[in-house]
């Protein structure tokens, strides 16, 4: 067992549920992150990613340093954006403030797992139609203040057409193929970041023919 392993194992075992769906899952009557969305249960726990997803991966896309007019004076703070991840369909993204950057880190990835969504994936592109969930099912447009972003499906062995920070949370959501198109001020790194995560998530709200029932 790794020492990530480890830490999650020890997060698990001194985790006492508070909210329903917590204590729903310690009791065994939710096994799956895909039920808990389908009953439109509402994550309020971080450890609950933890259970269902135990092979959830974390990464940082930026640190920065904010700083606020007071009485006292200026108050300085660290702000991260962290995302995650299982590589297989879930991503989150999150953010977390503090004095030191440590602590920040460890805030944003509790902000990350409480944001976490499907991300459905496919096989969109007209020039592959292979059939399997290696990009994205159709184009989807995200946005965030002032920067937007459209995500097109690539075919297989294309990799993912974007920037470093695009790359990461796209790779954490399970998605391997894909070009990118972004607009406005993208050198806003979070605005950049939460414009991909808004894209990502339309793509669990559309209702595609393999999503009817006969």
């Amino acid at each position: 067992m790794t020492s990530k392993e480890e830490r999650v194992k020890e997060k698990i075992e001194g985790w006492t549920p508070r909210t329903r769906l917590g204590k729903m899952i310690m009791e065994g009557h939710i096994s799956s992150m895909e039920e808990v969305f389908m009953e439109g249960l509402k994550i309020r726990e971080p450890e609950i990613v933890d259970v269902l997803l135990p092979n959830v991966e974390e990464e940082v896309i930026n640190i920065s340093l904010v700083q606020k007019q007071t009485d006292a004076g200026e108050k300085s703070r660290f702000k991260a954006i962290v995302a995650v991840g299982n590589r297989d369909g879930y991503a989150g993204l999150g953010s977390g403030k503090a004095r030191q950057v440590r602590t920040a880190i460890e805030k944003g990835a509790m902000d990350a797992r409480l944001n976490i969504t499907i991300v459905r994936r496919g096989c969109g592109s007209w020039e592959c139609g292979c059939g399997k969930p290696h990009s994205l099912p159709f184009q989807v447009r995200g946005r965030c203040g002032g920067v937007g972003i459209v995500l097109i499906p690539g075919p297989r062995g294309l990799g993912i057409v974007a920037s470093e920070s695009a790359k990461v949370i796209l790779g954490l959501a399970g998605i391997k193929d894909c070009w990118t198109r972004s607009f406005g001020s993208t050198r806003t790194v979070p605005s950049f970041a939460y414009a991909i995560f808004d894209a990502l998530k339309k793509t669990y709200r559309l209702v595609t023919p393999a999503d009817w029932v006969g």
